[in-house]
């Protein structure tokens, strides 16, 4: 992956981005009054109405919803990730959380085993806090929340608690980009960074691989908060982002003209405001033609995706992004589509 700083990403401490800092420490005062109520107008874990499939399931009496979690927060893994964008990563490590269960849970998910809800530790919102604050102390770079849409409530409260316990370092919201507008308004001033997907601008393609034909509407409302609550990219003297927002879009093998429409809509709505992460480790697992035996069959409509992204699909789109003007990208080099590439999910730094 590359990275070109743009001359308006200013690094941390310099004009524009000291007063900036001054009103997010404002909003992140305000939030901390509504995380100690725990509410957010509009958005409720019981009945749940917290992402846009609405299930309004009592999650508080135990019962799963879409996202396959009741309103327990249960974490697979809390450990240095070396694996994101290089201004994510860095040197350390990025102190990486990944929550089981998803509210997308796409058929062909590289994070399977945790997406389905079947691996973690339950963990309260006090202890959440404190293995922010144990990543911090073990060098971590910034604190990434992966897939923390389903507890958005209570991951935002534990947020709270850990900078009022001495948390510094960069928060980054890591999601798949099918979230209300509500909660990444919600967010704002809490969450420095947006590490989001946006996965489909073809509706029947998100209908057919994560049951949500209103993705594309759905992603384009929430990216436009996400905008607007982190501002435009901000890097410190190392090239380490502080606040800002990159959109990642996993290529998937036969889909060159999602893509491009993905990319072009990116690009023309909002220019160097964002980053692109234009990634080829798509990976095809078994289990899917274990699961879907006739879908992945010749003429099923799953098929597809039981190879990897060639060299020449991925290459056709970097050059259309090249072609458009993108200036702010990072691009991945080499076959990247290993499962060595997924992290174990074995529980490591949740100690409950």
């Amino acid at each position: 992956m590359e990275i070109k700083l743009p001359e308006s990403a200013k690094p941390a401490g310099e004009g524009g981005f000291a007063s900036a800092w001054a009103e997010a420490e404002k909003r992140r005062s305000l939030m901390a009054v509504a995380a100690e109520e725990k509410a957010v107008p509009g958005l409720t874990v019981s009945p749940c109405n917290l992402c846009p499939r609405e299930c309004n399931v009592i999650r508080r009496q135990g019962k799963l919803g879409f996202c396959r979690s009741d309103e327990r927060i249960f974490v697979a893994r809390a450990a240095l990730h070396m694996w994101e964008e290089p201004c994510i990563s860095g040197e350390r490590g990025s102190g990486t959380v990944f929550f089981s269960g998803c509210n997308l849970r796409c058929v062909y998910c590289q994070n399977y085993e945790i997406a389905a809800g079947r691996k973690g530790k339950p963990v309260s919102v006090e202890r959440l806090a404190e293995i922010f604050l144990e990543l911090q102390r073990k060098g971590a770079e910034n604190i990434n929340l992966v897939t923390p849409d389903h507890h958005a409530l209570q991951v935002m409260e534990a947020v709270v608690r850990a900078k009022a316990g001495g948390l510094v370092i960069p928060v980054v919201y890591n999601g798949s980009g099918y979230e209300k507008r509500e909660a990444i308004r919600a967010l704002a001033g809490v969450v420095d960074i947006f590490l989001t997907d946006f996965k489909y601008m073809d509706e029947k393609l998100a209908e057919r691989y994560s049951s949500a034909p209103d993705y594309p509407f759905v992603a384009k409302a929430a990216l436009a908060e996400m905008v607007e609550g982190a501002g435009e990219p901000c890097f410190d003297e190392r090239g380490m982002m502080r606040r800002g927002v990159i959109v990642r879009h996993l290529l998937l093998p036969g889909h060159k003209q999602n893509a491009r429409d993905v990319i072009r809509y990116v690009h023309e709505t909002y220019g160097n405001k964002v980053y692109l992460s234009l990634m080829n480790q798509y990976t095809p697992f078994e289990r899917l033609k274990e699961i879907f035996p006739e879908r992945c069959t010749k003429g099923g409509d799953y098929r597809e995706l039981c190879r990897k992204v060639t060299k020449r699909e991925y290459e056709s789109v970097v050059d259309y992004a090249l072609l458009l003007g993108v200036e702010n990208a990072f691009i991945q080099e080499g076959d990247t589509a290993k499962e060595s590439f997924i992290p174990a999910f074995d529980g490591e730094g949740v100690r409950v």
